[in-house]
């Protein structure tokens, strides 16, 4: 496979290494937004959120919480942000699912912000509510 993570992940690319767990491995990002921007991946492929198989998700989480509480108290920061693109359109730049644990201090300038100025309607938030659940439902997992 030519996927970037994958070599990293299989030892054919270095990395600078900072947690491993049976299903997952944690790097330092060559582009960091911060100090310590690590990156977490599954050790096998999975392009993005969808693809990752559902038992591996509280593992991830556990995961991702020791990964993040080691980079606070080594950068010294007071806050982190865990992002994960999903998608070209969401900004995934490989396209293999990876979680960014970007450490955060105040004052740092950065801004990884969800929000917008758009208020919907409640018709809308009605409408888009029992699309999702109608979608759940055929999704259920069994």
């Amino acid at each position: 496979m030519d996927c970037l993570f994958c070599k990293i992940v299989g030892g054919e690319i270095p990395a600078e290494r900072v947690a491993e767990s049976t299903n997952f491995l944690a790097f330092l990002d060559v582009a960091p937004v911060t100090p310590g921007h690590t990156l977490i991946v599954p050790k096998g492929h999975a392009t993005n959120l969808l693809e990752l198989h559902e038992a591996l998700g509280n593992e991830l989480v556990a995961f991702t919480q020791r990964v993040a509480q080691a980079l606070v108290a080594a950068t010294a920061a007071s806050g982190f942000n865990v992002v994960m693109n999903n998608g070209t359109c969401a900004g995934q730049a490989v396209p293999h699912a990876h979680l960014h644990v970007i450490p955060r201090k105040e004052g740092d300038g950065i801004s990884v912000h969800v929000g917008s100025n758009h208020r919907s309607t409640p018709e809308e938030r009605k409408a888009i509510r029992a699309r999702i659940i109608e979608s759940i439902g055929s999704t259920k997992s069994s």
